[in-house]
């Protein structure tokens, strides 16, 4: 079997790479932007192909070429400095556009499924406590553009699947970490890292769902080839979900730092998050967003093979490798 795997040396994408060939049941042909041979190891995946800008006129026949099965990670993602004038337009021009293109030339190229990873923000930004978002519950459509794009996206791949007979899995991941990752969950292990105290000691209410890069990229692996995985949509987590200040305690054990957690009450914190113009930071830190992932059991008989301390510690682990080699070219003390 050959799967094609987009963004292929992206966070995601290269993890479902890994896993892909470390199976040995498949031949992997990878997916760039360009093919620059700094952006990829090709020793791992010689089969690479390059598609340029992905949007609704790519040209992805001579990707496309023998393959079994499309692994689709590549996407416009959250930018911490939006520069387009018009982020929905952007995100809807690669996210949307770009995977139904892809979607309907693999149907036209005799490929046999498509696995779309999505996003939870399909469903919405935060649940009640105990009360997770269920894939067979039908999504709402979100007011986050991005979330939007990955929403609109699906419904496209769908009306592909009923006109080709395309197989499309939609996998929709809840916040992925793991080696290597960055923005806010990277800013959080400096943080801890650094000894800074931070006031969300009292966080212990809410319950978050997380999923560790090797836990989605062993789902994708699962959805790409699993027989039952046809025509389904599946929520990739760990399993176990945890308030804001265990995150960071369990966070600070993993780097063998502990966590200098004040317990400053959340009224006031959600009160400054406001005033600050930051309410969807809010929202992350204190409210809760659960997804049930029952189902990939039932279905597919997957369950994750890392806990989330596993996880974490790989994901420190890399952290503190990474503060090392810096360290050792510059000023120790000044990256955490």
């Amino acid at each position: 079997m050959r799967v094609l795997v987009t963004g292929a040396n992206g966070f995601v994408g290269a993890a479902a790479v890994r896993h892909l060939l470390q199976g040995g049941a498949c031949e992997v042909r990878r997916a760039l932007r360009s093919a620059n041979p700094a952006a990829h190891d090709s020793s791992a995946a010689p089969d690479t192909v390059a598609v340029g800008d992905i949007d609704g006129a790519t040209d992805w026949r001579a990707a496309l070429e023998g393959v079994d099965v499309v692994v689709h990670t590549a996407a416009r993602v959250h930018m911490m400095r939006e520069t387009e004038a018009d982020p929905l337009v952007a995100f809807r021009r690669v996210n949307t556009e770009g995977s139904v293109n892809l979607a309907r030339q693999a149907g036209g190229a005799g490929v046999r499924r498509l696995v779309f990873i999505s996003s939870v923000k399909v469903n919405g930004e935060a649940t009640p406590p105990g009360q997770p978002f269920r894939p067979q519950e039908p999504a709402l459509r979100p007011d986050d553009p991005y979330g939007v794009s990955k929403f609109e996206a699906e419904q496209g791949l769908r009306e592909v699947a009923a006109a080709t007979g395309l197989e499309v899995v939609v996998i929709r991941p809840v916040l992925v970490y793991g080696p290597g990752v960055r923005a806010n969950f990277e800013s959080m292990m400096k943080w801890v890292a650094g000894g800074l105290p931070l006031p969300l000691g009292a966080i212990r209410a809410n319950r978050r769902s997380l999923v560790g890069l090797d836990n989605l990229a062993d789902l994708i692996a699962c959805c790409a080839t699993h027989p039952a995985a046809a025509g389904q949509v599946f929520f990739a987590a760990d399993g176990e979900d945890v308030s804001t200040a265990e995150l960071i305690t369990r966070v600070g054990a993993a780097l063998g730092k502990p966590a200098r957690l004040l317990p400053v009450p959340p009224v006031l914190l959600e009160a400054c998050a406001r005033l600050a113009g930051r309410a969807e930071v809010g929202q992350r830190l204190f409210g809760s967003l659960q997804v049930d992932i029952s189902a990939n059991a039932q279905l597919l008989g997957w369950r994750p093979p890392l806990t989330l301390d596993a996880g974490l510690s790989r994901t420190a682990g890399a952290f503190l490798a990474a503060q090392k080699i810096w360290n050792g070219n510059g000023d120790a003390g000044s990256r955490v």
